[in-house]
């Protein structure tokens, strides 16, 4: 692996990237969230991405999601909001997920289509990266998309990317849409709209197994809506993920570990930020 060209991601950036919610919170001033994620059934997609964010501190989510969906979201999460009628309009939203278990039909495209059209930044994953490479929709700029590596080649292709190794394409993809590109793997690499590729060495090869991306949609979600920068958020969110991977694979080993437990250990993953940040700031 060279690494050479790249920027290693650090604990102690991690840290000062990472903000203690403040005394004074309510859930009104730590964002509202918007996942539009699950097809009729496919709802696991919807309620792995819908845990993380709120575990990942958003104030409110709402759920876009058929009808079908709606009891076993609301049975698995009862704090978020579930709409079915799909009419909640973007700018209401401090952050906004698309894609996971979407589906990659002519009603998801047209979908999809409205919400990029809205302008809003947007976490694009899973069937959204899918669609936006089948039809080439303008995906306008400021937006975080976070393909594995078979996702980053149909993009390629269907954007008619300039030739070159994945890495090459999503630093001119990060470039062209000034957008971040998380290219998920291990390591994950950052692609920045400034040319800055930052790698994560943390992961493990226990987070390979489905719903994991979904998990990684919904953290980016929730810390995009309590108002941390694209950036920062891209870091941040890798980061985390990855490392509540670690915890979980410590804790279960590789092969046990199933995408929830990447959730489930997140607590971890913000302890190990808020006890070095709590540290810091009492030798400063």
């Amino acid at each position: 692996m060279n690494v050479a060209k790249w920027r290693e991601m650090t604990l102690s950036q991690m840290v000062g990237i990472y903000r203690r919610r403040p005394p004074e919170a309510h859930k009104g001033t730590m964002g509202h969230a918007l996942l539009v994620a699950g097809q009729s059934g496919m709802a696991g997609c919807a309620v792995l991405a819908a845990e993380s964010c709120m575990r990942s501190g958003a104030g409110k989510l709402t759920v876009l999601t058929p009808e079908e969906n709606r009891i076993v979201i609301q049975l698995s999460l009862p704090e978020a909001i579930v709409d079915t009628t799909f009419s909640a309009q973007p700018k209401a939203f401090q952050s906004i997920g698309i894609g996971p278990g979407i589906g990659t039909g002519e009603k998801a495209g047209d979908m999809l289509e409205r919400y990029l059209k809205s302008g809003c930044p947007m976490v694009l994953d899973a069937d959204a990266l899918t669609l936006i490479a089948k039809y080439g929709f303008s995906t306008a700029s400021g937006h975080i998309f976070t393909p594995h590596a078979r996702e980053m080649k149909r993009l390629a292709e269907g954007l008619h990317l300039q030739e070159g190794t994945l890495e090459e394409q999503a630093r001119f993809l990060a470039a062209e849409s000034q957008s971040h590109i998380i290219l998920k793997g291990h390591p994950s690499l950052i692609c920045c709209p400034d040319g800055n590729v930052y790698y994560c060495p943390r992961g493990n090869a226990g987070m390979a197994t489905a719903g994991s991306g979904d998990v990684l949609t919904g953290i980016l979600t929730g810390l995009w809506a309590q108002g941390y920068t694209a950036q920062e958020t891209a870091l941040l969110g890798t980061w985390l993920h990855a490392t509540a991977g670690d915890f979980a694979a410590e804790q279960l080993g590789q092969e046990y570990m199933l995408a929830s437990d990447i959730t489930h250990h997140l607590p971890m993953a913000f302890a190990e930020l808020f006890k070095m940040k709590q540290k810091i700031e009492k030798q400063a």
